[in-house]
């Protein structure tokens, strides 16, 4: 299953395919007792699609049989043990994918000469995934971070191990003691070396980058590369031979002090626009800012989902199920804004409550 979008990634999902490509989503939960009927909602919504095949008279018998195919392979992929809250099933003829999301999406079937990937934008803002390495003298771990954990990371070759070097009695008789781990040429060769990987890394993958390590470490981890200067430093030993679990806790201090200065700094901005006459709010008017690619910044409450139907000139409120209903509109605006190139920041819950859970600053 995949959870990280690149760039490349998206590019990938978003080129068209040969009708049908077929999106599934359904919503999935972590933890007991919510994800006890998730196999079954799965398992019923793959079905949906297959039954949205065979009815499809555009569908010829051969393509229905390689794309239903293809979603069983899927189907086959989906581990619901390590689910987040919602996945995403993609499959076209000769393809498939499965992908997880941090962010809740609405069930749905949709057949298109492209995959549906608005959800899978819209979690990836609200996860606000970033990179946690943490460094010592003899090994250097890259830790993927979103919400509320970090899992350790295998891209770009990490973890790197420094090879095991003889020691030297001449060195130590004439210096009188060991070596400083920290003053050794190789540990410094070592660490230059995971500064380079980790770059490669970000170039493919950018996101904020939190480094941690004991003192040391980091002071020469700054000499011997170019990574901390654009990084947050945490100085915390232990960590590269560490779990996932201690690294959070490390980390989360830094992540929630910065989330608290965070919302402070957007409630300025949103009422220095309010003030400016450049200010937008709620479901409707932010939707077709959106579209027309006026927003500069949204800001949107991290659980806010809202379902809209849209009567040719405004969206009105609906109910799930509804004839047109939009049970995903939040993520409609969030991509559209991405796409037109404004900065998206999600919020806590309650930090919007008086423009109703979302708002924007435009740029004219």
């Amino acid at each position: 299953m995949e959870h990280d979008l690149s760039p490349a990634a998206l590019a990938e999902l978003r080129r068209p395919r040969p009708y049908p490509a077929v999106s599934v989503l359904t919503p999935t939960h972590r933890r007991e007792p919510d994800n006890a009927q998730d196999s079954v909602r799965l398992r019923n919504v793959v079905a949906e699609a297959k039954k949205q095949l065979e009815e499809d008279p555009a569908v010829t018998r051969e393509r229905r049989v390689e794309v239903a195919r293809e979603l069983d392979r899927a189907l086959a992929e989906v581990d619901l043990t390590h689910a987040e809250e919602g996945l995403a099933i993609f499959a076209a003829p000769g393809e498939h994918q499965v992908w997880t999301l941090a962010r809740s999406v609405p069930e749905r079937v949709v057949l298109s000469d492209t995959f549906l990937t608005r959800n899978l934008v819209a979690a990836q803002a609200s996860e606000r995934p970033f990179w946690v390495l943490s460094v010592a003298s003899d090994r250097v771990t890259l830790w993927s971070g979103g919400v509320d954990r970090v899992v350790e990371d295998h891209t770009g070759g990490f973890p790197l191990d420094r090879p095991a070097e003889d020691f030297d009695p001449e060195r130590q008789e004439r210096i009188g003691d060991a070596p400083s781990t920290f003053r050794d040429e190789g540990t410094r060769r070592f660490l230059r070396d995971a500064d380079a990987a980790m770059a490669k890394v970000l170039r493919a993958h950018p996101r904020r980058l939190y480094i941690t390590g004991p003192e040391p470490a980091l002071s020469l981890f700054d000499d011997a590369g170019s990574l901390t200067a654009d990084a947050v430093l945490i100085p915390h030993g232990g960590l590269a031979h560490g779990t996932a679990e201690a690294v959070w806790q490390a980390v989360r201090p830094v992540l929630e002090e910065e989330a608290r200065g965070s919302v402070d700094a957007l409630a300025r901005e949103l009422d220095a626009a309010r003030g400016r006459k450049d200010f937008a709010a709620g479901v409707d008017e932010l939707w077709e800012s959106a579209h027309t690619g006026r927003v500069r910044l949204l800001a949107v409450e991290e659980n806010f989902r809202v379902t809209m139907r849209d009567d040719g000139e405004h969206l009105m409120p609906a109910d799930d199920g509804d004839l047109d209903a939009r049970e995903d509109i939040v993520d409609e605006i969030v991509e559209q804004c991405l796409e037109t190139g404004a900065d998206v920041r999600f919020v806590p819950d309650g930090a919007l409550e008086d423009v109703d859970g979302i708002a924007g600053v435009l740029r004219y």
